[in-house]
């Protein structure tokens, strides 16, 4: 029997990463998401932060492979609603992923939010990989935007996952927010179960802390979609099945209408440099 140390859990990822795994072995047996996923957000007075583990299907190799290459992660974003273009750029001083962030709908380049992620691969082992992409500036008063993945080899051919998505926020940032939750996404929620309504169905969180659920699990979506799958085509249409298994959180159009504008998207991002 091996005994798992707290001292070394603190020093090796991998082994602080596997000690996760084993603590939420039972929500990831048995929770809302009918399948093997834990979420769980923070919000304090100046930044959110979502984050979700899960078992994905796939070998840890297929995984460290698909994630390993910036450019790979543009490809995996843009599968996002809300990502109008990504453009991997190399530099003697580094790598940076240039993404547009707009609108749920149709937008031009010129209109949409360029966000400068700078991108590193921080540890890769042979059954361990973390990525960090940080950017100093977002939209609407954001800033420190931190996306953080990591996964490490399970023994059955599968992989455990761990995805950060967060950012800080000023006070003009929050009133932004406060507002677009007021109008055009009022009724929007998240994932938090924080209790029940008069017909005893499941009350969720909705906010800003309800904002950054729905937004790491579209990332999640988006790089479980673009592992388990070669084809773009194949890609987006599991993307957007994906997110109709949670039509109250995530629905924002039909089936047509974000094919046809993701289509374009990706064909926009495929020419232009």
């Amino acid at each position: 029997m091996v005994l798992a140390c707290p001292a070394l859990a603190q020093t090796d990822p991998t082994a602080a990463l596997r000690e996760k795994y084993t603590a939420l072995a039972e929500q990831l047996q048995q929770n809302q998401f009918r399948q093997p996923l834990v979420l769980v957000s923070v919000e304090t007075q100046h930044s959110l932060q979502g984050d979700i583990y899960a078992i994905v299907a796939y070998p840890f190799g297929v995984v460290r492979d698909g994630l390993d290459s910036p450019e790979h992660w543009c490809e995996a974003m843009i599968l996002h609603i809300n990502t109008k273009y990504c453009h991997a750029l190399t530099t003697p001083s580094g790598t940076t992923l240039r993404v547009n962030i707009g609108r749920k709908t149709p937008e031009e380049l010129a209109d949409a939010v360029r966000v400068e992620f700078v991108y590193n691969l921080a540890t890769m082992t042979p059954d361990y990989i973390e990525i960090k992409l940080a950017a100093k500036d977002g939209p609407l008063g954001t800033s420190n935007y931190r996306i953080l993945l990591e996964a490490v080899a399970l023994p059955n051919g599968k992989s455990f996952v761990h995805l950060t998505y967060a950012y800080s926020m000023n006070f003009a940032g929050r009133a932004a927010m406060q507002m677009y939750l007021g109008t055009i996404g009022s009724g929007k929620m998240g994932f938090t179960v924080i209790g029940t309504d008069g017909a005893g169905h499941p009350d969720y969180i909705g906010g800003v802390r309800g904002l950054v659920e729905r937004n790491t699990m579209r990332y999640y979506l988006a790089i479980d979609a673009y592992l388990g799958a070669t084809q773009s085509e194949t890609r987006l249409q599991n993307w957007f099945a994906a997110t109709e298994l949670y039509p109250q959180q995530l629905h924002e159009m039909e089936r047509g209408e974000y094919l046809e504008m993701k289509r374009a998207e990706v064909l926009r991002q495929q020419t232009l440099r």
